[in-house]
């Protein structure tokens, strides 16, 4: 039974696994005919207490994330796929995109890469295997 996906959500940083995730969804999104959804997390815990309480430093780390996830996006369009949308949110990233993301764009399939950018595997991608409420796929 090969089911046909209809929306596929990626995750996306810049750590090595997430830019083959992204591939793998770019393929998975042309074969389907799928929809493609991006999302990034802006991580909050990433930041120090006065980064974080600095209003002009949280718009301006969101807004450099908000141009990134628009260059994925337009790799994605240029590789051929049709229907591309990108989405960045903020939080703690495994959450976010399990409590948040995934009711609002109610993906058939999660894609994420297995190691995050510190090269950790990880936490973020076992709490989004374990707790989410699709398919998870991970690539490595």
């Amino acid at each position: 039974m090969d089911a046909q996906l209809k929306r596929i959500l990626v995750g996306v940083d810049d750590s090595e696994d997430a830019l083959m995730a992204f591939d793998y969804a770019i393929n998975l999104a042309l074969k389907d005919n799928a929809e493609l959804v991006i999302v990034s997390v802006l991580e909050n815990d990433e930041m120090n207490v006065f980064q974080a309480l600095d209003k002009d430093y949280v718009h301006g780390e969101r807004d450099a994330l908000e141009k990134h996830i628009l260059d994925f996006k337009q790799q994605a369009q240029t590789k051929g796929v049709k229907n591309v949308q990108a989405i960045v949110a903020e939080g703690d990233p495994g959450e976010t995109i399990v409590r948040e993301v995934i009711p609002a764009v109610q993906p058939d399939l999660l894609v994420i890469g297995a190691r995050a950018k510190q090269g950790v595997f990880g936490s973020q991608a076992a709490y989004m295997a374990k707790n989410a409420p699709v398919s998870v796929t991970m690539v490595r």
